[in-house]
């Protein structure tokens, strides 16, 4: 090969390589082309920490109750005997007063209710008897509980906060809705908001905001239902025939637990 055509040769290999795109692992931030990150499906509308949905390599969704009588919840249930400081009433300031968070009637977000229909499902019974703060003791929450392959960690992703009015409160006619909140909304509102605190009864200085509180998992819950195919609760699970089914029910939701515990534990055995 004479040298004119080693030339040529040679422009035409480098014209190539500068012609096709290098697959780098540059920020896209730097260099913002539809590679990277920015080609993935994340969930921005929900979560509070966006995960790329190729990276979660096993999910299941989780509906869990926090009972705010429990000891352990005391410190989200509120003080002294309104619990006018706690979450319930936070949440209804919120709502009400500041108008800063949008209120829903079912859990998929299509139904919006109105504060005046907030009002009533908040402080009215089914017999029309007004009732009190610390009379909703009930707070259930769904999450998504999952393994982000990309940092090698389990994560509970929480979608959406229901606030329920207890059968007792509700003059026994079963429990009800009142309202159903985007978790993302009720986080990033209340970590804005110090005065409204997990609150600390031993330590007054290390009481927390909310959304550090739901961080650190700072309360106790119990599980309800979990994906299934008959989209079940767990006490509906429960054999007819069984002389405690309350008891039951708890017993198996304390053992998907252990099961979702042994699931964490076995990802890292080797």
């Amino acid at each position: 090969m004479n040298l004119k055509n080693y030339f040529m040769v040679a422009l035409a290999f480098l014209g190539l390589v500068l012609g096709t795109e290098v697959f780098g692992q540059g920020a896209t931030s730097v260099n913002p082309n539809n590679m990277g990150d920015r080609r993935f499906k994340v969930d921005t509308v929900f979560s509070v920490v966006p995960i790329r949905e190729d990276d979660i390599m096993f999910q299941i969704g989780v509906w869990r109750r926090i009972d705010l009588r429990e000891k352990y919840n005391h410190p989200l249930y509120g003080s002294g005997d309104t619990k006018n400081d706690g979450i319930v009433n936070n949440i209804y300031k919120a709502v009400v007063e500041e108008n800063a968070l949008e209120v829903f009637a079912d859990e998929e977000f299509t139904q919006p209710l109105s504060i005046a229909e907030f009002q009533n499902n908040f402080w009215i019974s089914a017999n029309g008897d007004s009732i009190f703060v610390k009379q909703l003791y009930y707070l259930d929450f769904k999450e998504d509980f999952l393994f982000d392959k990309h940092h090698s960690q389990i994560k509970f992703d929480v979608k959406y906060i229901e606030l329920v009015m207890p059968s007792p409160t509700n003059a026994n006619a079963g429990q009800k809705t009142i309202a159903y909140i985007r978790y993302k909304d009720f986080y990033n509102h209340f970590k804005n908001h110090p005065d409204a605190k997990w609150l600390n009864f031993q330590n007054d200085s290390k009481s927390l905001t909310y959304d550090q509180a739901f961080d650190m998992r700072l309360f106790r819950s119990v599980v309800r239902k979990y994906t299934n195919s008959d989209n079940a609760l767990i006490a509906d699970m429960v054999a007819g025939d069984n002389p405690n089914p309350e008891l039951q029910a708890f017993l198996n939701a304390l053992e998907f637990e252990y099961k979702l515990l042994d699931f964490e534990n076995a990802l890292w055995e080797w």
